[in-house]
C-alpha cells in the first residue's frame, strides 16, 4: 500500500509560473505491478515518467504506463489532441487505428479518453496498443497512457484503465 501512495505522488506534472502554486495530475496506478520508475526525463517544456513493472525492463515489458505533462500548453479543444498525436504514430505505423472513447469536463477541465492500436512500425514488426487519457490543466496538458505489446487494446483492459484514469485528480499546491 506504501508503494501505491508513493506513485500516486509521482505526479512530476509541474508548471510552475509562480513559486507559490504547482499543479500535478495524480494517479493511483494499480498496486498489482509493483510499478517502479523506468525512466524520468524533463525539459524546460516537458516531463516524461516511464512506469514498468518492478520485475520487468525497459528493454523487456508487457505493460508500461507513461505520463508526460507539457508545460505552458493550453489547446483550445481536448478533441484536437487525439488527431494531433495520432499524426506521430501514423508516421512510424501506417496501419495504425485511433478510437476515441469518451472525453468530458471535470471540476472544469477537459479531458478525453481514446486508444492507439499498432499491428506493426516501420521499424519492428511487433504490435503495440496504447490507450490515452488527456486532460487540460490550468497552465500544463497532460498526457498518460498504458502500453500493452498486443495489436488491439482488449476491451476488458480498456474498462479497467478507463477507471484508473477517471479517477485521477488535478491539485494545486
Amino acid at each position: 500500500m506504501k508503494k501505491l501512495f508513493l506513485l500516486v505522488l509521482i505526479t512530476c506534472f509541474t508548471s510552475a509560473l509562480f513559486a507559490q502554486k504547482t499543479e500535478n495530475l495524480q494517479i493511483a496506478w494499480p498496486a498489482e505491478y509493483k510499478w517502479k520508475i523506468g525512466s524520468n526525463q524533463k525539459t524546460a517544456a516537458a516531463n516524461m515518467i516511464e512506469l514498468i513493472p518492478g520485475n520487468e525492463t525497459l528493454s523487456n515489458w508487457s505493460i508500461i504506463a507513461t505520463m508526460m505533462s507539457y508545460k505552458k500548453m493550453k489547446v483550445p479543444v481536448i478533441s484536437k489532441v487525439p488527431e494531433m498525436l495520432f499524426a506521430t504514430a501514423k508516421k512510424n505505423a501506417p496501419l495504425a487505428k485511433l478510437t476515441v472513447f469518451e472525453q468530458g469536463v471535470k471540476a472544469g477541465h477537459q479531458w478525453i479518453i481514446y486508444k492507439v492500436e499498432s499491428p506493426t512500425f516501420k521499424n519492428s514488426p511487433k504490435p503495440e496498443s496504447q490507450l490515452y487519457f488527456a486532460l487540460q490543466g490550468d497552465r500544463t496538458l497532460y498526457v498518460n497512457f498504458v502500453a500493452l505489446k498486443s495489436s488491439t487494446f482488449p476491451t476488458v483492459q480498456v474498462f479497467k484503465w478507463t477507471n484508473v484514469f477517471k479517477a485521477s485528480q488535478l491539485v494545486n499546491r
